[in-house]
């Protein structure tokens, strides 16, 4: 391959994209390379952020149902434009809660334990926070986890096999929930195969798109996936705590929310006031609670760049972004023993590169003070993502020299070998 920074520059220059990366507000000098973890603020997400403030202010209570950005009607509004990200209609989709929230939503509405079907499958790579709402759902049904909750084991602890999770898809499990893509990884998992899997049983899935909204296209309609969460911080670039989102497939439309609240109602009955809920028809019935809307207004900025840009020309770029950074590494860095833990098939790849090395801890503290933002995960795993909206492949390049400079002179051995509070 070719190593030299011109060949990345003259990549960069045919980048489709590279008008975007001007959206952002990047640090001088940085390299940004964390954005699965949180995406950096654009200047529309910024600017929706004010324009929703000055509503605010301006229409005070009249807000909701006044301004450019009605209140009452942002969640949906921004469930259209989430839509096209997963492959669903505008209906299916509601910006609301956050990744656990709406996991604790949609699993109280449609896990049903009767008769052998008692269990739910899940995964032992998965996020904590699922694993946390899955045992405290079974624990509401009076089930115990330790019984009922499976999780598909992995046979390397870094990925899992589409053969091992069909095959823990057993007569006494009533419920699915996996990750698209694994955070540690970044293990694309085959969603459609999975989906048809688990139908034939008779078994209803969802899945966490955590670590592929925004990075991957997916068409969960035409799979028939029954419904999925996420949070919008990550490569959305919504910020800190920005509000979550779900989908339902419609023909789960009119099941009554396992968890109601006042905006499970149809719009036009919510101020009827009645103590008799009329759920929404749409994903809206999933909601609980009164929209967040300063923390939903940064996607209203955001949401609109993904719609310029196009996911399939988002994915494109970061598949060869991932893909170059891997090149490099085993060009650059083959001899300091560092391992690429992820995929490098770019269909089971996600939007990040997983390295594994025994002194990661004090790699990615040595990274930081060089400039580079990379993302540490206990025990030895580096995780870099370079985001299609606002990295470079000469950002690409130069994180690799840097890293390799790290190595050279064994600068990281200055730092503990520890993670710090936020890892």
């Amino acid at each position: 391959m070719n190593t030299e920074k011109s060949h990345a520059k003259e990549l960069d220059q045919q980048d489709e994209l590279n008008s975007f990366r001007k959206e952002f507000y990047l640090g001088n000098d940085t390299i940004y390379f964390d954005g699965n973890s949180l995406g950096l603020l654009s200047r529309r997400a910024e600017q929706s952020v004010l324009s929703l403030m000055a509503s605010w202010k301006e229409h005070a209570i009249d807000g909701w149902t006044e301004g450019t950005h009605p209140w009452y009607y942002v969640s949906e509004k921004l469930g259209k434009l989430s839509a096209p990200l997963i492959g669903a209609e505008a209906d299916e989709v509601i910006v609301t809660g956050s990744t656990t929230t709406n996991l604790h939503q949609l699993a109280a509405t449609f896990f049903n334990p009767e008769g052998k079907r008692t269990k739910i499958l899940a995964d032992e790579l998965n996020f904590p926070s699922d694993i946390y709402a899955i045992k405290s759902q079974l624990e509401l049904k009076g089930l115990d986890p330790d019984e009922h909750l499976v999780q598909v084991k992995s046979k390397n602890g870094n990925t899992l096999e589409t053969t091992d999770i069909v095959a823990a898809m057993t007569e006494d499990i009533a419920l699915i929930i996996l990750p698209s893509v694994l955070y540690r990884s970044g293990q694309l998992l085959d969603i459609q195969t999975l989906t048809k899997e688990a139908h034939q049983r008779g078994i209803m899935i969802g899945f966490d798109l955590c670590h592929s909204i925004g990075s991957i296209p997916h068409h969960l309609s035409e799979w028939g996936v029954d419904f999925a969460f996420w949070c919008t911080y990550k490569h959305l670039n919504g910020g800190p705590g920005s509000v979550g989102g779900l989908y339902v497939n419609r023909r789960h439309f009119g099941k009554r929310p396992g968890l109601a609240g006042w905006f499970s109602s149809a719009k036009d009955k919510q101020f009827d006031m009645e103590h008799t809920l009329s759920p929404a028809d749409t994903a809206g019935a999933y909601q609980i609670g009164t929209p967040h809307v300063l923390s939903i207004a940064p996607l209203i900025g955001s949401l609109e760049m993904f719609q310029e840009a196009g996911i399939d020309r988002i994915r494109d770029k970061s598949i060869r972004l991932t893909g170059y950074l891997m090149d490099l590494i085993k060009s650059e860095l083959s001899s300091y023993g560092f391992t690429i833990a992820n995929p490098e098939d770019e269909t089971t790849r996600g939007g990040h590169v997983f390295l594994i090395h025994p002194e990661a801890a004090r790699i990615c503290k040595a990274l930081k003070a060089a400039g580079v933002v990379p993302d540490f995960r206990n025990p030895n795993g580096i995780r870099l993502a370079p985001v299609a909206l606002y990295n470079t492949f000469e950002e690409v390049w130069e994180m690799v020299s840097r890293l390799k400079e790290i190595m050279d002179e064994k600068t990281y051995k200055n730092y503990a070998n520890k993670r710090g509070v936020i890892a």
